[in-house]
């Protein structure tokens, strides 16, 4: 009778080892594919030529800190943060699936890509990185009716 709850506790550690490592290679893979589509030059056609998402992220951060009042530089990047990754899965979804769920609540938005319906599986993290790079150029970028940030600025300009 020990011997098979021994086993049964080897192959439940067995088990969360694997969940574990698969896990940890899942986020592994995840994090190299963000440090190299940041260091990719943008797609986004208003971004000074050659400028990577990292520059662009770091002239932000500064951008952030030029503004006043602080509050409303820090509450836009933080707006950014919690909202960026969710709008980018949802926008993307709603450009693969036209007429889903997703599209019929989803107010209509510039940033949410077209003509994508058939887009094969692996392409769909570069789909998903293209939406991210406009939301981020939308969000913290452009104009708004308050708290401008600065241009964005390229290093060494």
């Amino acid at each position: 009778m020990k011997f098979i709850f021994v086993l049964l506790a080897d192959v439940v550690r067995f088990v969360f080892h694997v969940i574990f490592v698969a896990t940890a290679l899942a986020l592994l893979v995840v994090a190299g594919f963000l440090y190299f589509k940041g260091n990719q030059p943008m797609q986004v056609s208003q971004v000074p030529a050659g400028m990577t998402y990292w520059q662009f992220a770091a002239d932000r951060l500064d951008a952030a800190q030029e503004v006043e009042p602080k509050r409303c530089g820090v509450g836009r990047l933080v707006t950014f943060g919690v909202l960026g990754p969710v709008y980018s899965a949802v926008y993307t979804d709603v450009g693969l699936h036209p007429g889903g769920f997703l599209d019929r609540v989803s107010q209509d938005d510039p940033n949410i890509p077209t003509g994508v319906k058939d887009t094969p599986w692996y392409n769909v993290p570069d789909l998903w990185w293209n939406v991210f790079e406009k939301i981020s150029w939308s969000m913290l970028a452009r104009n708004a009716p308050a708290c401008n940030f600065r241009p964005v600025e390229t290093a060494g300009r």
